[in-house]
């Protein structure tokens, strides 16, 4: 029988990625960790979060590990992993008669008039959702919000407050909006009015003016999202070079430079396997945002491994692995026209295979980030 790839040496197959170094977040309590007790029923996150609160009498939920009743990953909305902690929040965005849940969170400081912010936070719609949203909204305000209502905050609500200034955005995602699986990062650059205190989350529109995506499920439950680690942050200035870690040459480094090679550094896959794991997707995900914010770049995905099995196997298993960053990048938002990826097996070694060390070196993924096309910078590279 011919030996496969890799099946010696039940390692998880380590690849790398360059990291985004965050700038101060102004959001307290940004993943939902800090809470006064473990919740043990519907509807108390404004209760039992601290630094959060809600802006209507709409009962948003709060889910950690700690409770059975109110637990995770396990709930009675589904099932959904706390990646970043052990507490979440989930919320009714869409539900019948306009009703609307919302969270509300006071920043660590007044955003500055004129400066260029970036908000962002993780999103996965509830399995037992009938319905799914294209947007999601953002409110800033100078004051907290304090409404007696369960509908929507609409605009006419929001005005009828005396003093109450407004910062209003929505935050359109492509093709994960349906998506109950993976947390998905909305996010979006604006600039300040000044003066903004309060920053609150959800759908601030009526159910007739909802951009609707209708799911499988034939129920009445609306659109129910978990929604994990709130950011914002002051946005970099677009000729300002973000700061980024990698791999080059066997040596971490912060300087990316344009057509040439990376090694991932944190993506990770099982022993033998193509399938992306969890913690990879969450890093992939920065690489989405960097992609995202700069559209004139490309990137070429490379696979590669050792030289343990079949020329043809380890082919193949390296180019299901560069394929599975890939689509998922696209998935996120990147046009396939921006991203090319191929799998070259054991032929470009970067290490003697004679030892397990490296033979590890030689299972990897690598990036190249280019301003041509996928396509071109994939022949430069030949």
């Amino acid at each position: 029988m011919a030996l496969t790839g890799e099946k010696r040496f039940p390692l998880l197959f380590c690849l790398g990625i360059f990291a985004v170094v965050n700038a101060q977040n102004l959001v307290k309590n940004p993943s939902f960790e800090d809470h006064t007790e473990c919740p043990e029923r519907l509807g108390l996150f404004d209760a039992n979060v601290i630094s959060w609160s809600c802006p209507t009498i709409g009962t948003t939920d709060y889910f950690n590990a700690c409770s059975t009743a109110m637990g995770t990953p396990d709930n009675f909305k589904g099932r959904q992993p706390a990646d970043f902690g052990d507490g979440y929040v989930g919320l009714y965005v869409y539900a019948p008669d306009d009703y609307r849940e919302y969270l509300q969170a006071e920043l660590t400081e007044p955003l500055k008039k004129g400066q260029k912010y970036q908000v962002s936070f993780y999103v996965s719609l509830a399995e037992k959702s009938d319905s799914a949203i294209k947007e999601f909204g953002v409110l800033f305000s100078n004051f907290e919000l304090k409404i007696n209502t369960q509908k929507d905050l609409s605009k006419k609500r929001r005005y009828q407050l005396p003093g109450h200034r407004y910062n209003y955005m929505e935050i359109g995602y492509t093709n994960f909006y349906a998506d109950t699986k993976d947390w998905i990062l909305v996010s979006t650059q604006f600039t300040a009015k000044g003066n903004e205190r309060f920053m609150m989350l959800g759908n601030f529109k009526t159910n007739a003016r909802t951009r609707l995506f209708k799911t499988k499920k034939k129920s009445n439950q609306g659109a129910y999202y978990y929604l994990d680690m709130v950011s914002v942050t002051t946005a970099k200035k677009q000729d300002e070079p973000t700061e980024l870690i990698a791999i080059a040459d066997g040596k971490e480094t912060k300087d990316i430079e344009l057509d040439r090679n990376y090694i991932f550094k944190n993506v990770l896959f099982e022993f033998d396997k193509s399938n992306l794991l969890e913690s990879s997707k969450m890093e992939l995900q920065k690489i989405y945002a960097l992609l995202h914010s700069n559209a004139n770049l490309h990137i070429v995905i490379n696979g590669h491994t050792d030289d343990v099995g079949t020329e043809i196997y380890n082919q193949r298993l390296s180019r299901d692995r560069a394929a599975a960053v890939a689509t998922y990048l696209q998935k996120l938002g990147i046009s396939k026209e921006r991203i090319d990826w191929r799998g070259y097996g054991g032929a470009k070694p970067i290490s003697e295979n004679d030892t397990e060390e490296g033979r590890q070196q030689n299972r990897r993924v690598e990036f190249v980030i280019s301003r041509t096309s996928g396509k071109e910078a994939a022949l430069k590279l030949q």
